[in-house]
Order: C-alpha cells, then sequence, then structure tokens
C-alpha cells in the first residue's frame, strides 16, 4: 500500500497558524472564566483503563472508544471520548476527601472513534466545569451560568440553551404512563426522531403531546403543564426557575424528551448554541459519579473550542517587529516585554514582510513598514 505524504486519518487534521493560537488563546479564556467561579482545574491522561473509564458514570456505556493494549499491564486501554468520566474518577478516588460541593475544571482534548456527519471533526479540544456532590436546581443555575459567561469570554454571541429531561420518559414508563420494558428503548428512540406516527403505531399515543411540547420556553411549560401531570410538577418548577434566571441573557428553548447524546445525564440535560455557530458548542446536565455501589450527584458542562476557531474568534492583530542583524538586543527584548513578537534576522537576505513583520526595529523603535 502506497501512503500519501502528510496524510491524516479521517477525522483529525492540522491546526496551522493563526488557527492553533487562536485555539489555545480560547482555550486558556474559557479556563480562566471557569476558574473565577471557584473551580480547581485538574489535568487526567489522555488515556486510561478501559473499565475504568467506562464505569465510573452511571449509566454510561462503551461507546465511541477507541481502545488499544498497554504493553506494560497487558490490559485494555481507551482513550477519552470526553474527559467527564476521568473528572468523575478523580473526585470519587483522590480527591474523595474534599469536601462537597467539589468543583473542578479541565481542559485538553479527546478523541472519538468516529466523525458524525454534523461533525466531521474526531479529535476535539473540549474545556468545561464539574460540581460534585448535588444537583440541585441552584447548582445547575450556577453551572450553566458559568458555561454562559466562559463562552460570552471567548466571544460568542446570541447564545441559546435548550433544556431537556433526559429521564423523564424512564421516570414516566414505570409510573404514570407506563411502557413495557421491551417497548422502553424503542419510545425512546421515536420521541428523538420526532415520529408520531410510530409511537401511535406503538401504543405510546399517551407521549405524543410531548412532541407538541418542544420550542420557546414559555409556550413549551405552559403546554406541559396543561398535560396535568403530577409526576412533572417539581420538574416544571426547576424549570420555570432555570429559566428566570437566565430569561435576559440568552434564548431558552425546551424538548422535554430529548434523550440523544444524553445517555448518563439524569433529571436536566442542556445543549449550547451561538449565532452563527455551526451546530451546538457545548454540553451539560446532572449525573451520578459512581463509588462503588454508591451513587453522588453532579452536574457538569463541556464546551468545545473547535467551533469557537472555525467561526474566527480568538483571533488578535499579529504585532511582529522585524529585527535586523546587528539590532540591540536589549530593544528586542523591551518590545517582548511591551507584548511585541520579534522575529530576528538570521541573513541578510531575510525579509521582514515574507516573514509576516508589519514593524521594523530601528533605533530602538517599532516604525511600520
Amino acid at each position: 500500500m502506497t501512503s500519501t505524504p502528510g496524510l491524516l486519518p479521517v477525522g483529525l487534521r492540522d491546526r496551522l497558524p493563526p488557527q492553533a493560537e487562536a485555539a489555545s488563546r480560547l482555550l486558556h479564556r474559557v479556563i480562566v472564566a471557569i476558574g473565577r467561579h471557584g473551580y480547581e482545574r485538574v489535568s487526567p491522561p489522555l488515556a486510561e483503563f478501559e473499565d475504568e473509564l467506562v464505569g465510573r458514570l452511571k449509566s454510561a456505556r462503551a461507546h465511541d472508544l477507541l481502545r488499544v493494549v498497554d504493553p506494560v499491564s497487558q490490559r485494555t486501554l481507551a482513550l477519552r471520548p470526553d474527559i467527564t468520566a476521568q473528572v468523575g474518577r478523580i473526585a470519587a478516588t483522590r480527591m474523595a476527601h474534599r469536601a462537597r460541593p467539589l468543583r473542578l475544571a479541565y481542559g485538553g482534548p479527546v478523541l472519538k472513534l468516529r466523525a458524525t456527519q454534523l461533525r466531521p471533526e474526531r479529535e476535539l479540544i473540549q474545556a468545561g466545569a464539574e460540581l460534585i456532590g448535588t444537583a440541585s436546581v441552584a447548582a445547575v443555575i450556577e453551572v450553566l451560568g458559568v458555561a454562559i459567561e466562559a463562552l460570552e469570554t471567548a466571544g460568542v454571541e446570541g447564545i441559546t440553551v435548550d433544556l431537556t429531561l433526559p429521564d423523564l420518559v424512564e421516570t414516566l414508563a414505570t409510573g404514570t404512563m407506563p411502557v413495557a420494558p421491551a417497548d422502553l428503548a424503542a419510545v425512546r428512540d421515536l420521541l428523538d426522531a420526532k415520529d408520531a406516527g410510530g409511537l401511535a403505531a406503538l401504543g405510546a399515543t399517551a407521549y405524543l403531546p410531548f412532541l407538541d411540547a418542544a420550542g420557546p420556553i414559555a409556550p413549551a411549560l405552559a403546554r406541559l403543564r396543561a398535560l396535568g401531570i403530577a409526576a412533572l410538577g417539581d420538574r416544571l418548577d426547576a424549570i420555570t426557575a432555570i429559566a428566570a434566571a437566565f430569561a435576559d441573557r440568552v434564548t431558552l428553548t425546551l424538548d422535554p424528551t430529548e434523550r440523544h447524546g444524553f445517555e448518563y445525564q439524569s433529571w436536566i440535560g442542556f445543549s449550547l448554541f451561538g449565532r452563527g455557530l455551526s451546530g451546538e458548542v457545548g454540553r451539560g446536565g446532572s449525573y451520578a459519579v459512581m463509588h462503588g455501589d454508591r451513587e453522588e450527584e453532579a452536574i457538569g458542562f463541556s464546551l468545545y473550542i473547535d467551533p469557537l476557531v472555525d467561526a474566527g474568534l480568538g483571533h488578535e492583530p499579529h504585532c511582529r517587529v522585524f529585527v535586523p542583524l546587528g539590532a540591540d538586543p536589549k530593544a528586542a527584548a523591551r518590545l517582548r516585554g511591551e507584548g511585541w513578537t520579534t522575529v530576528a534576522a538570521l541573513s541578510d537576505a531575510d525579509e521582514p514582510v515574507a516573514l509576516g513583520c508589519s514593524h521594523r526595529l530601528e533605533g530602538g523603535k517599532a516604525l511600520a513598514l
């Protein structure tokens, strides 16, 4: 088999200047914004044992994992497709002694097994925060507020938050709106697909009103309250409180039965979008961290830096100064201290414009070319 020089696997890519710089800059801005709310940064490894990566979050599944065999331990390693489970492991082991609620932040690359049509990239830069020890309404409001502020700090405008209740169908199926266990997965899938005909054919007509309830937050809540389902009362009160906290800041929508992408989230989930950005730029919700047989509530979010870079965010004008041969090195050092980037000539053949410079060091000053 012949190889093409420079060819990368499907879904992987090089970030070149200035996009690589923009990605680094945005990651820093997001992490700093999160940290200012008291979230301490952790940095887990890119790969770890598969069973630990999969088993730390309740309802997490062994999917989307790129696996290798560790030649040292002869155990299966998995490259992380998401950092949340690793933060859960750290909280449950090395930081189990810390007081709750525990606030942790992270940032780094993740690798998906397969690309999707909506997101063709397999390697992504992920940043986020996890609040371990509670999943209360107050915790949701804090975490969602931190996520919104982090996106605003990165330059995202016109933010939309799509709320969902990931375990609603399971809750109703075992109570007021029974569904046979064998049909539960099909009902979830049909609701995700907004397939009214499929629900009717399956005999799950009681769930049809949920399809009409999806949309802007106020009418969606009104339609759900009109259903008169007692089991929804506390949830709708919680959504109302969350919506009130951000009503004047972002656009809010509600899709009560959306499950796709929220496989391990529990009572609340949310997706984040921005004006002019392709697809969702963040996702989060409540979940449970496993301590053996014991569960610990948590809530968090993940943001993806790559769509922000692709939209042109994070770029700053270059202030590059060409330093000719024989120039005073102290003058160049002073300019760097003022925030300039200096590019030193290595020969008389070096040209400042060809090297991307906008200024030239002369007489100790940066003069525009």
